[in-house]
């Protein structure tokens, strides 16, 4: 009789802990499943598979759609063509636009991706002409920026703000000087004789430094083409100064045929447009698209260091 006892007391505790065993299991893959869950929509919403690209804000009547332009120009920035022109594109083709504006805040930059804006922008001009294409500067419009904005059908800016700068320049660094005094010795090996083109730890060759030269005066040639294009007439051509890379304030700017009129977003939109409702069409990029730039750099920069000149 008190084996039997024992036997089922023995049963019902190992019963027990069995049940009391899967129970734990259970919940543990459930806290596991639970985890892997949040983080996997943390990771969503980080890599942008979650929601769109855009920050537009969807308006049934009518508006007056703006990108913002800000910031340096360059392909790993958020001033890219890619990015603008997205925008651009987003704001021609919605139904309800009736101007866009671009609202330009930079210094410049790449003088390819400025040249890549200019000739998308006088696309989509061509593709809705029906729909007037301005550009606003805030506080500066300087070298490329100022390239991409001379396709505007009309060029607005405050009194105070910076414009111009239409000159092109390669800048760097020599340190053959500092290597000599610390004794480092620089074995540069190359298979073509301007493959190691201004090289900024060998000493400058007057013949390499020509050719940068030349093709700095093609590239302001060829900005100086787009001006005289994009602003026609309205240029003062009989100043010297007008295309050596001088700025001037926007005041200045009116006279000189740079800028059309004074004027701001709101201001341009209300008194030109005629159209108050202001809707931001700037695309902003996602955790995704910033990773990706951020690691094509790196890869450039590893695999061989980058030469630019640059629309400043």
């Amino acid at each position: 009789m008190s084996d039997s006892i024992e036997r089922d007391a023995l049963n019902a505790i190992l019963t027990a802990s069995v049940k009391e065993q899967r129970s734990a299991r259970r919940w543990g893959i459930f806290f596991k499943l639970l985890t892997f869950t949040y983080l996997f929509v943390i990771l969503a919403l980080m890599m942008g598979w979650v929601g769109g690209q855009q920050s537009e804000s969807a308006s049934a009547d009518a508006h007056v759609a703006v990108v913002n332009l800000q910031g340096a120009i360059s392909s790993d920035s958020d001033a890219s063509s890619a990015l603008i022109l997205q925008g651009l594109s987003n704001a021609f083709e919605d139904k309800n636009t009736k101007a866009v504006i671009l609202r330009a805040n930079s210094p410049g930059g790449s003088p390819v991706q400025s040249g890549m804006m200019y000739d998308e922008i006088a696309r989509l001009k061509k593709k809705h002409p029906k729909i007037p294409f301005y550009v606003v500067v805030e506080d500066v419009c300087a070298s490329g920026c100022y390239y991409a904005a001379v396709s505007a059908d009309k060029i607005f800016a405050d009194k105070a703000s910076i414009v111009g700068s239409i000159g092109v320049l390669m800048d760097g660094f020599g340190f053959t000087g500092t290597m000599e005094k610390l004794g480092v010795e620089r074995r540069l090996i190359t298979a073509g004789a301007n493959k190691g083109f201004l090289d900024p730890f060998s000493p400058q060759s007057e013949e390499q430094k020509q050719k940068a030269v030349t093709m700095l005066a093609e590239v302001h040639q060829q900005f100086i083409n787009v001006v005289k294009q994009g602003r026609g007439k309205r240029l003062v051509q009989d100043n010297p100064d007008l295309f050596s890379g001088l700025v001037w304030s926007g005041e200045s700017a009116l006279k000189l045929g740079l800028i059309d009129a004074l004027g701001s977003v709101d201001s341009v939109a209300r008194d030109v447009v005629k159209v108050d409702n202001v809707v931001d069409f700037t695309p902003q990029p996602t955790y995704a698209d910033r990773l990706a730039r951020q690691l094509g750099v790196a890869v450039a920069t590893t695999l061989g260091a980058k030469m630019e000149w640059q629309l400043k």
